[in-house]
């Protein structure tokens, strides 16, 4: 496993939700352009104290999955505690816990932010699962 590439994408946070949907999808488009990846993953919907945010997020994870699918890109999902258990062995990791374990497990890296390291995470967790899958299908 090496590190190729990571960051965040920002949208107008006062444009109109279709609008940052579609600013999203262009910026995802172009990065699936840029580097063909041969594999995706995204962390499951988890709800959260605001409704209207887990919406929105679920809304942008479902722009992410059309456009892997569209490509022809597997797409793992993950749930956050099995993210964290893959990356620092326990389930009920904090975030700083996760995001010291990023920087360990890719030496050299800059992160561009928490959500990118959070990012690497399911990256990460997702590569594992495909590595385990491979050994196990050869035995």
């Amino acid at each position: 496993m090496s590190h190729i590439a990571n960051g965040e994408f920002k949208t107008n946070a006062s444009a109109p939700l279709p609008e940052r949907l579609a600013t999203l999808a262009d910026q995802l488009e172009a990065l699936l352009r840029e580097h063909s990846p041969d594999a995706a993953a995204v962390e499951e919907v988890f709800v959260n104290k605001n409704p209207q945010s887990t919406l929105k997020l679920g809304q942008a994870r479902g722009v992410a999955l059309m456009l892997a699918a569209r490509s022809g890109i597997a797409v793992g999902e993950y749930a956050p505690s099995l993210v964290k258990k893959a990356v620092v062995g326990t389930g009920s990791a904090e975030k700083p816990q996760v995001h010291a374990m990023i920087s360990r497990l890719l030496p050299g890296a800059k992160i561009a932010g928490s959500d990118a390291a959070d990012a690497l995470a399911v990256a990460i967790t997702h590569a594992h699962h495909l590595a385990t899958h491979s050994r196990s299908s050869r035995a």
